[in-house]
């Protein structure tokens, strides 16, 4: 069976959304769908991984600051389609950080990310549906919050029982350490700033991701009402039809 964790130099928490089973007893392919935290520091190795991948699409959802000052996907290295799709505007607020230790709260800022959000989210399942779009990588800068929400939606829509997308978000766990330790090497002139923002890195629990569903079951009732919400049904049917297989 494929590893679901594949190890670069240049990011901490990339993996594969594959080999989940759906309700319907199919389960999701390997290697057509990928999330991930930041993707603008890969080595030659990185590249050269990606490319035997055959990477086509990278969906961005850091904000369009992130993307400026800290870069993108080299295009230029690896040839893809790539899309900035902020899903958010701006980064927490220095005094919201300590809220993001409460599953409460942070299930709360998903579902305005689904809500506030919706045009972006609707280009990234709209563009993953397209002709040739996979395989795909989607990410932002830790992998977890906004790739979270879009990854929950995307395993939703497949078919993937919430419990299971409750156990791929609490993978994430795994890597927010690494990804702290790296944010503290990578700007040694921001040391205050970057422990500031450690309880909103590190805070990765299953409580938040079963809120964030339940929430949206008693907003929308259904995964397919909420996909009509977003107006991407015809993209979650051709998705359903290219990426799910026989288990």
């Amino acid at each position: 069976m494929p590893s679901r964790t594949l190890e670069f130099e240049g990011c901490v928490n990339f993996r594969d959304l594959g080999g989940y089973a759906t309700t319907d007893g199919r389960l999701v392919a390997w290697r057509r769908l990928f999330r991930a935290d930041g993707l603008n520091r890969l080595s030659e190795g990185d590249l050269a991984q990606l490319t035997d991948l055959g990477l086509t699409t990278v969906i961005d959802l850091r904000t369009r600051d992130e993307a400026e000052h800290r870069g993108s996907f080299p295009v230029d290295r690896v040839p893809v389609t790539y899309l900035g799709l902020p899903l958010t505007d701006v980064l927490p607020a220095t005094e919201t950080l300590p809220d993001w230790k409460e599953a409460a709260y942070v299930a709360s800022r998903y579902g305005a990310m689904v809500t506030e959000g919706g045009p972006m989210l609707t280009s990234a399942i709209d563009a993953l549906a397209a002709t040739d779009a996979l395989p795909a990588v989607l990410h932002c800068s830790a992998g977890k919050d906004r790739t979270g929400v879009l990854s929950a939606l995307l395993l939703a829509f497949l078919g993937v029982p919430d419990e299971t997308i409750v156990e791929d978000y609490a993978l994430s766990a795994l890597a927010m350490e690494r990804l702290l330790d790296r944010l503290k090497a990578e700007y040694p002139e921001a040391q205050e700033e970057v422990e500031r923002y450690a309880p909103a890195i590190l805070h990765v629990v299953p409580e938040t991701m079963e809120q964030f569903l339940a929430e949206l079951r008693a907003q929308f009732g259904t995964y397919a009402e909420l996909a009509g919400f977003l107006g991407v049904t015809a993209s979650v049917e051709t998705l359903r039809a290219t990426v799910l297989v026989e288990a």
